[in-house]
């Protein structure tokens, strides 16, 4: 992996260089990342970018290259600071899958100024993007209702974050994805149906042959693979694939249209052909709305993209990344609608014994755990980075999964609305 140092702000290091200057930069220091509210309609987020981070972390060095850059606006002792740089303090956080709220402190660095106020953009452009996607794709996992949803995004977004963009639906509980380099990179089982290319590929002076596009994809790739049949007529496509195919066609693809209506038709159709088990996946610029609109449907599996991985359907999670303390002593920022609470923080969320989440408390790393009052506790930061190396067994992709699911049962049902409102709980702060 390159380096990762220069994903970062030139304001991190023009910092770095004048604390340096005036001897303030190994005071010892914590930024924490947390969100002040949830975007619009939001009741919770979901962390994701952790495991990425702790990886970029890794490679944040300043090498030849990186230096050449930093030369341009630094002065040559920053240069020489900047060559040996590595992180060696701690770093704890919320687990990635983890529900989050506003003021949740989902990230805590602690070390020297001078190696954490360098962390900051790279910090927050992992955690704000992924937890974006993963926050928006919970939603649409918990419309599907155990129905398969695959992400398709990569059209849509970035070339270079598109794996990202699956890996955090993944996370999230979706079941696969159409991008290939994030089933390479991240091991995110990939699934992959056919273009309305394919089909026209087979048109000749005579018309269109659906039925030669339609046996070509079963030949190479077998029966229980899906067709596209909205290329053309609709009713003509389901009976041309069944005709081919037989009654044990894997599942057919909608594309475009009335998908509810034309759900219903093409199960009718289905059914009445005797192919009972062939599924319908339904595509088109599908959010959680209109997942949710589908939930009666006869719909097996949706394919979501552009509203996943864009900002209309997966607004910015609004992470910050704060400086709370210098040498033991809190420090905030008190900006009109941009406070800070000063201090270390851990929290704790507390649940009833059927396993319901009724209250996130905040409060100071140096005071005594609040009391429980007969619910029960969870501990809700865990250790991530110490002494500047990753610790054992950090949680992995499957666990992250595990914990959204785990947490999206945990709510009270009206924390699931897909209605605009109030966060799912309440968060406590104790001074």
């Amino acid at each position: 992996m390159r380096s990762t140092a220069l994903l970062t702000d030139q304001y991190e290091l023009t910092m770095l260089a004048a604390a340096l200057g005036d001897g303030s930069a190994h005071r010892r220091c914590t930024f924490e990342v947390f969100a002040r509210r949830l975007p619009n309609g939001r009741r919770y987020g979901v962390v994701a970018g952790t495991g990425r981070l702790v990886e970029a972390l890794a490679h944040f060095r300043f090498e030849d290259p990186e230096l050449d850059i930093a030369a341009g606006f630094l002065d040559s002792k920053t240069i020489d600071w900047l060559r040996e740089y590595r992180f060696t303090g701690d770093i704890d956080g919320y687990p990635e899958g983890e529900l989050y709220f506003p003021g949740s402190p989902i990230l805590s660095v602690r070390g020297s100024f001078a190696e954490c106020v360098l962390l900051e953009t790279l910090a927050l452009s992992i955690l704000n993007h992924d937890s974006a996607i993963a926050s928006a794709a919970a939603r649409m996992v918990s419309a599907a209702d155990g129905r398969r949803i695959i992400e398709m995004g990569s059209r849509r977004a970035h070339e270079l974050a598109a794996p990202s963009c699956s890996r955090a639906a993944y996370l999230a509980g979706f079941d696969a994805t159409s991008n290939l380099e994030a089933v390479r990179r991240f091991g995110v089982p990939g699934a992959g149906t056919s273009a309305h290319a394919f089909t026209l590929l087979h048109s000749t002076a005579d018309g269109a042959h659906e039925a030669a596009a339609f046996r070509g994809q079963i030949e190479a790739l077998g029966i229980g693979t899906t067709l596209l049949v909205d290329t053309f007529d609709i009713t003509q496509g389901v009976a041309t694939a069944i005709e081919v195919a037989g009654p044990e066609l894997g599942g057919v693809r909608i594309d475009s249209g009335d998908l509810g209506v034309l759900a219903r038709q093409v199960r009718d159709q289905l059914d009445g052909l005797g192919a009972t088990k062939t599924r319908i996946v339904v595509s088109g610029d599908l959010d959680e709305y209109a997942i949710a609109a589908l939930r009666a449907e006869p719909v097996d599996a949706y394919g979501v993209g552009t509203s996943l991985v864009t900002g209309s359907g997966a607004p910015t999670a609004g992470m910050v990344y704060k400086l709370v303390e210098v040498d033991g002593l809190p420090v905030a920022k008190r900006s009109s609608h941009k406070e800070s609470r000063g201090g270390t923080k851990k929290a704790i969320r507390l649940s009833r014994r059927t396993g319901t989440v009724v209250e996130e408390i905040v409060y100071p790393a140096a005071g005594t755990q609040p009391a429980a009052n007969g619910f029960e506790v969870r501990e809700l930061l865990v250790p991530l980075v110490r002494d500047g190396e990753p610790v054992d067994e950090l949680p992995t992709l499957a666990d992250a999964r595990k914990l959204v699911a785990r947490g999206l049962v945990s709510l009270p049902w009206e924390g699931l609305k897909l209605s605009a409102g109030e966060p799912a709980i309440p968060t406590t702060f104790v001074n």
